[in-house]
């Protein structure tokens, strides 16, 4: 493959130059400006693709399981390699979303002119433009009807092509320069998914060096199979384009995975769109008092400070008592501990104990969390893991890889399967301050 040399990009770098001199093609199209509001959201984390779409029971099972939040799944396309998808219908799509999955619509139609593919697009300009738009019209008239509406974002399948040619390499960006066009005027975001060195390159440099001839998708999905779940890219993308929340990872490929006695052939992505997975605002759990310390200490009678304030707090709030916070550890502080002791089966001594913290830290709603997954309630799961593990676990609402090492070392501790993703079973453990 030519994408790789030196000699393929000076190639290409001359022929977008020349493209710019000559004026372009097509005209500037502004870039997509609307909200991630449909599929697949906003997102930063694990997800994966697989050519057959999953059974309820196996999206089930991994959802609990994987530390996968996303899916991709190719809703249509005349180079669909699993064409038969009896499981991909408008019920499916709306149960994934009510589960929390975060789901890619992918379309996988003609493919470059000068690829081995049996359904190609034209080497003329326009005529791959107006192709490009067809797919996307196509795409758009699926993913309605999968409940899939506008605000969400279609990506389009290129597979690898050689860019050294410019009749192959200039079409193939009209072409996507049409999808994307079209997208917009149906009120879609445009992504477009291909190997790093192939499409994605191309996108880069016509976006650098000749700059308004093709309108640019909003979010690139590059397969690279470095095995590292990041976006960093390297200087096959050096364009700030796609910089904010715009791009997918395939850092895997064609690896088997099992989660909940389910094995699937799978490509693994590393998924950051929308807005991202972005920490949540800070909620005072009571005016005044901090509860988010960098460690929980033990406390008993005539102590005070910070943390003292913090259990006042926690114990007013789950209504133990009804003091207000004074940072004082004073005989109603400790009344107060012994009941929560009592109420939460734990050894009623009337200290703050390192159970006790975990367990006033961790009680109220919970969901399941995995990484990617923002809120109150990751707010106090990472405050109950500084007090299970004894050391600090950063308080900001989003779980990041770092927070998912934290979950792992405490299920390994409490002897529960190490996972990264907590469950009611994991809650649970917490509330018992174990």
């Amino acid at each position: 493959m030519l994408s790789g040399s030196a000699v393929a990009r000076r190639l290409l770098l001359i022929g977008l130059t020349c493209l710019l001199l000559a004026g372009g093609l097509l005209l500037p199209s502004p870039a997509s400006a609307r909200a991630r509001a449909g599929a697949p959201g906003s997102v930063t984390g694990y997800g994966f693709d697989a050519c057959t779409t999953p059974s309820q029971a196996v999206m089930d099972a991994w959802w609990q399981e994987s530390p996968y939040s996303s899916v991709g799944v190719y809703i249509g396309g005349s180079n669909r390699v699993c064409q038969d998808q009896p499981e991909l219908t408008a019920a499916w799509v709306a149960t994934q979303r009510r589960r929390g999955w975060h789901v890619l619509p992918i379309q996988v139609g003609p493919q470059a002119s000068c690829s081995g593919y049996a359904d190609r697009m034209s080497s003329n300009l326009a005529n791959a433009n107006q192709q490009g738009r067809a797919e996307a019209a196509t795409a758009v008239a699926v993913a309605r009807g999968l409940g899939i509406g506008p605000g969400s974002t279609l990506y389009y399948d290129l597979e690898d092509y050689d860019i050294g040619p410019d009749d192959c390499r200039q079409a193939a960006l009209s072409f996507l320069s049409g999808w994307t066009d079209y997208l917009h005027g149906a009120h879609y975001d445009s992504g477009v998914y291909s190997n790093i060195a192939a499409a994605i390159t191309s996108l880069d440099l016509a976006d650098r060096v000749a700059t308004g001839a093709y309108t640019m998708p909003d979010d690139i999905w590059f397969a690279w199979a470095n095995g590292r779940a990041d976006t960093v890219t390297d200087d096959r993308v050096l364009s700030d384009e796609w910089n904010d929340h715009a791009r997918i990872h395939q850092y895997r490929l064609d690896v088997p995975r099992t989660y909940g006695g389910y094995t699937l052939s799978v490509d693994e992505n590393w998924v950051d769109v929308g807005a991202g997975s972005v920490p949540s605002r800070a909620r005072s759990v009571c005016k005044g008092v901090d509860t988010d310390l960098r460690s929980y200490p033990p406390r008993g009678i005539h102590s005070h400070g910070p943390a003292v304030a913090a259990a006042q707090c926690l114990l007013r709030k789950q209504h133990f008592t009804n003091a207000k916070p004074t940072g004082r550890y004073d005989a109603r502080t400790a009344a107060a501990v012994r009941k929560a002791q009592r109420k939460l089966d734990l050894p009623v001594t009337g200290k703050l104990t390192r159970r006790t913290w975990v367990a006033l830290l961790a009680r109220g709603s919970h969901p399941l969390v995995k990484v990617g997954t923002t809120g109150e309630p990751v707010r106090r799961l990472e405050r109950a893991l500084t007090a299970a593990l004894g050391r600090s676990v950063r308080v900001d609402g989003v779980v990041t890889r770092r927070t998912e090492k934290a979950i792992r070392t405490y299920q390994k501790r409490a002897d529960l399967p190490v996972t990264g993703v907590v469950t009611v079973e994991v809650w649970a453990r917490l509330v018992r301050g174990r």
